[in-house]
């Protein structure tokens, strides 16, 4: 007989369509359970309910200290994937949420914004998780940041959002610097965010860039201007709940009780796509390697396309890139082939034309010196992975 398995999801969260995609992925991959999927969730409401049936083990996203109870009273495996404290003896997965906050910081201060914000959640693990992730990047790359955070109001993005902490929300962006970067705690606050900013006038990206988290396809799309998201790695979640599951249920003795998992990459939409630097030549040279990297656009073509000094170019940079030009040319263009690899079927030889390399054998070498493994090896781990990281680019 198959194992019966309950997984606790919450309609309203996007997420939890990728963690039971990757849970889906492990079914067909390795064995088939007989799952009842509550997306209700009823068992938050009514943990009897939960206590009233002989489940082999429950996945839940809604963790709650009376499921805890249940499950152990009834002897239940039970694996975690709320982002919230672990409870004792319980199995935790979740985003590495420091981690999310050094990609998120990292991604503004290379496109040349210095004036930085996080806004936030004070009343959350998660939230406050991120925001010390941020500054920690930040303070590494010399650069400071700035709190402002409220907790959570009584729900939706517009005018059913609590009135007065949308006023504070107003007054405060009208005190802001511009160009000014926030990162907002996920992306409900970064749709918060640009909605006020278009009604007091402030334009995104120009005046003001705002990166969320979880990259919540249709929420991003939805701002005006479309919302930049750090891309949580929800698939691999999934997959790995239900790997871990599978070992508890056939008494297998699990060792870890908490696993963070790294966010795959920033998903740049329009309300980041700008450069702040205050040399315009630099941005423009910059802007042109982004553009043409994969093209196999040189140092000296930057040059010759912006009338730049070598010095000039090298010096601007080193102060406000923090790498050389060459350096900026392959860190774009192996996260595209990266991408290529993660997200594609091409063959090597096609991925080798679309980035610029005239023989494949030479994109192999130099893959394998930036990143560390050959490019079948790092497709056939980041595919296992559900689009997780794989080394990284220089």
């Amino acid at each position: 007989m198959r194992p019966e398995v309950l997984l606790i999801m919450n309609g309203y969260i996007e997420d939890c369509d990728l963690i039971l995609r990757g849970i889906s992925r492990y079914q067909r991959e390795r064995e088939s359970w007989k799952v009842h999927i509550d997306k209700t969730p009823r068992a938050d409401l009514d943990p009897a309910w939960v206590a009233a049936h002989a489940w082999s083990g429950v996945i839940s996203r809604v963790t709650t200290p009376s499921l805890v109870q249940v499950c152990a009273a009834k002897n239940i495996p039970l694996i975690d994937l709320d982002d919230s404290p672990a409870f004792p003896g319980v199995t935790k997965i979740r985003s590495d949420n420091r981690a999310i906050g050094h990609m998120a910081a990292e991604d503004l201060y290379e496109r040349g914004y210095r004036q930085m914000y996080f806004c936030g959640y004070p009343d959350n693990l998660w939230s406050n998780e991120r925001r010390d992730g941020f500054f920690e990047a930040l303070r590494l790359l010399d650069c400071e940041a700035t709190e402002f955070s409220l907790p959570h109001g009584c729900g939706g993005f517009g005018p059913t959002e609590n009135a007065e902490m949308l006023l504070q929300m107003t007054a405060w962006l009208k005190t802001l610097p511009r160009p000014a970067a926030i990162m907002a705690a996920h992306d409900s606050r970064g749709y918060q965010l640009l909605s006020i900013a278009e009604q007091i006038g402030l334009r995104a990206p120009d005046d003001l860039a705002v990166i969320g988290v979880n990259n919540d396809a249709m929420l991003c799309e939805m701002s005006a201007p479309p919302l930049s998201s750090v891309e949580t790695n929800m698939v691999h979640a999934g997959y790995l709940a239900a790997e871990t599951l599978a070992k508890h249920m056939r008494g297998e003795k699990v060792t870890e009780r908490e696993i963070l998992l790294e966010p795959v990459k920033v998903v740049s939409r329009r309300s980041t796509d700008a450069l702040a630097f205050e040399d315009l030549a630099i941005s423009r040279a910059l802007s042109l390697i982004r553009e043409k990297a994969c093209e196999g656009i040189t140092p000296a073509g930057v040059m010759h396309h912006t009338s730049i000094s070598r010095s000039r170019l090298e010096r601007g940079f080193r102060r406000y890139v923090g790498r050389s030009p060459q350096a900026e040319i392959q860190r774009v263009r192996f996260a595209c082939i990266k991408q290529l690899l993660k997200e594609t079927d091409f063959p090597l030889k096609q991925i080798a034309v679309m980035t610029g390399y005239e023989h494949v054998e030479y994109l192999n070498v130099s893959f394998k010196r930036v990143v560390g493994e050959t490019p079948g090896r790092f497709r056939r781990i980041a595919r296992l992975d559900g689009l997780g990281n794989v080394g990284s680019a220089a």
